[in-house]
Formats: structure tokens, sequence, C-alpha cells
């Protein structure tokens, strides 16, 4: 690889990715343990030897859904999340919480549960690693076209947050603009919805 001409650094070529690569664990203990999230602590070693203590958080994974109607509107949610004690505007999304389902099954169910819709056409669209730094978290998001609605008696009832969330329809365009303005601030809509932007660009 060939270095910068200026500055620190290489030049990234076209296979640059992420890698298949650990650090060796000397010790893991678990500090907490549900069916929904876990918690541990692990000393790794790095490559001169020294050891450094880490916290991992352990959630399932999880899949979003970017759904586009027939006229370019994306479909949005807003949702109360305790953590930032916050209502934030998010895609439709979840996590692989039942057993053998697939990501793509995974996806197809949750639009049916928080948005009340179903499509024809799925295209899997990005792949996402959360919060490397301390969190195992992958979600991978789907474009959803063709929709249509679920049914009245084959909807879901929303309990707990979902029960107070809203849904929303918006243009792309502002959608992206609601981005880059900090009014959507969601790492995985930020990611996606940029996503679908750049990707028309091409």
């Amino acid at each position: 690889m060939t270095q910068h001409p200026s500055l620190p650094g290489r030049l990234a070529g076209v296979g640059v990715a992420d890698s298949e690569h650990s650090w060796p664990v000397t010790r893991s203990e678990t500090v907490y343990d549900t069916p929904y999230i876990a918690l541990r602590t692990d000393v790794i070693v790095d490559p001169s030897g020294a050891e450094h203590t880490r916290a991992v958080v352990s959630p399932h994974g999880a899949v979003a859904v970017v759904a586009l109607d027939e006229d370019d509107r994306v479909l949005l949610v807003e949702q109360y999340r305790h953590a930032v004690q916050r209502r934030l505007i998010e895609l439709p999304a979840g996590t692989l919480d039942v057993e053998g389902e697939s990501p793509i099954n995974a996806a197809k169910r949750e639009l049916a549960e928080e948005a009340d819709i179903v499509a024809e056409a799925w295209t899997p669209l990005l792949q996402l690693t959360m919060t490397p730094g301390h969190s195992t978290e992958r979600i991978e998001v789907f474009l959803a076209t063709g929709l249509s609605a679920v049914a009245d008696a084959d909807r879901t009832t929303r309990e707990a947050e979902e029960a107070d969330m809203a849904q929303w329809w918006m243009p792309l365009g502002e959608a992206v603009d609601a981005v880059l303005s900090g009014r959507i601030t969601d790492s995985k809509t930020v990611a996606a919805l940029l996503a679908v932007q750049v990707s028309r660009s091409r």
C-alpha cells in the first residue's frame, strides 16, 4: 500500500474492508444476563502483550426497514426511547428475538407489527455495526417497496413504547434534509436514508 503523499496514513484501495481479526481474551465474566441483552467484561491482550479490560453489551441482532411508497415517501416511526429520554424519529426496526427466524422474515414481521404494512419487494440495503466500542449489535437494513396495508383483523396489538408509537410518511428528500439538519439522529435511520439517497446518484 502507498503512503499518503503529505499526511500520516496509507492510501486506501477498493479492497479495504472490515476484517476478521481478534485479540486474545484471557478472562471473561458475565455481569448481567437476560433473554434480551447481556453484559460481560473481557480482559484482552493487545499485540504488545498489554492487558485491557473492556465491557461488552450483547443484544440480539436486529433489522430495520426503509419502506418507500409509490410517491417516494419513506415510512418513519416516532417512538419513546428511555435510554435517551426522548421521542426519536426512526425506521421501523426490531430485534431478532424469534428463534430460527431469518433477518428478512424478521424485517417483514417488524414492518407489519409497527406500521400495519406489508411489502411485495424486499432488497438488502446495508449491514451496520452499531456501537463497536462496547456492543456486538449488528443491524441488517432492507428496502421495501410495493406496499399495502395489513387487513384490520390481522393487525398486531402494540404494547409498551410501541403502543405510543406514531407513524409518519415523509418525502425521501425531506427525510434526508432532516438527517443533515440534526432533526433525525437515530444512527440506523441516518445511515439507511443517506445510503438510499447516495445509491440514486451513482
